[in-house]
């Protein structure tokens, strides 16, 4: 099972929290992890120690600063913002598939279904939040002029077809739409308005959790995805929004305790491995 992540140094032990959570949740097999970095992380001898204790590859993945040249750089679009897009085009040649995980994620339940996702002709599997209304995704449609898409896609959890992105997704493109457009969420945007009709839609309630939305999940399935079926049945929770879990913050959300706890057992491993 090959993972890919984007961190920096502000992240290294939230990174720690997921590879925690794939471990005790999902089936014994081989995991190669890629991490995405621009510059080497100051905590990648942790890390690898972590990794290696998990009985997990890591594998650094320097960014190619070249691949930016011709890119639409700024504060508000830095070249972070492209990582994910041109994950093909800085990960080994021999990877035929990768999922890329946000680092704000917990999983809970067995990862192998959704990388075992068969893509076919698709370029990615992603999910469409069901929090988002039927007005804001005629909003996004209309913004974005792709009325054949089947909703608005989050990029946080999303599996990658790299064969075929190899041969169709194009970086001179993207700078090229990023240059004509006035973006909310630029990578993500970019996703949905270029590619969202070769992205097989996977379920949200199942692998892009929105941990802000419980109770929409609850309403949409008329009871049925209460706190105990997503505890049995979800695999990825995803912790959006400002309010991180990891924060001191009042954030009282009913997922924020398991988050915690995650992030407190990844500290005390952490903890133990340096003594």
């Amino acid at each position: 099972m090959n993972l890919l992540f984007a961190i920096d140094d502000n992240f290294v032990q939230q990174l720690e929290t997921v590879l925690l959570s794939i471990h005790l949740n999902t089936k014994s097999q081989e995991f190669n992890i890629y991490v995405l970095q621009k510059n080497r992380l100051t905590k990648e001898a942790e890390l690898a120690a972590f990794c290696k204790h998990l009985k997990m590859a890591y594998h650094p993945v320097m960014v190619k600063q070249s691949l930016f040249e011709n890119a639409p750089v700024t504060d508000r679009y830095p070249t972070t913002i492209y990582y994910r897009l041109l994950a093909h085009q800085m990960l080994p040649q021999d990877l035929h598939k990768i999922l890329y995980l946000d680092a704000d994620i917990l999983c809970i339940n067995d990862l192998s279904p959704l990388y075992s996702t068969a893509l076919g002709n698709n370029l990615f599997a992603s999910a469409i939040h069901a929090s988002l209304t039927n007005t804001t995704d005629v909003i996004n449609k209309i913004r974005l002029q792709n009325f054949g898409a089947d909703g608005y896609y989050n990029s946080g959890v999303l599996l990658m077809n790299l064969d075929l992105m190899r041969q169709e997704v194009d970086a001179d493109q993207i700078f090229d739409y990023i240059r004509r457009h006035i973006l909310l969420l630029p990578d993500q945007d970019v996703l949905n308005a270029l590619y969202s009709e070769r992205i097989k839609t996977i379920p949200d309630q199942l692998y892009n959790f929105d941990t802000r939305n419980g109770k929409i999940y609850e309403t949409i399935s008329l009871g049925e995805w209460d706190l105990d079926w997503v505890i049995k049945n979800t695999v990825i929770l995803h912790y959006c929004g400002r309010e991180k879990p990891w924060l001191p913050t009042k954030n009282s959300g009913r997922l924020t305790a398991l988050y915690k706890q995650y992030f407190h057992m990844t500290a005390k491993l952490q903890s133990s491995l340096q003594n």
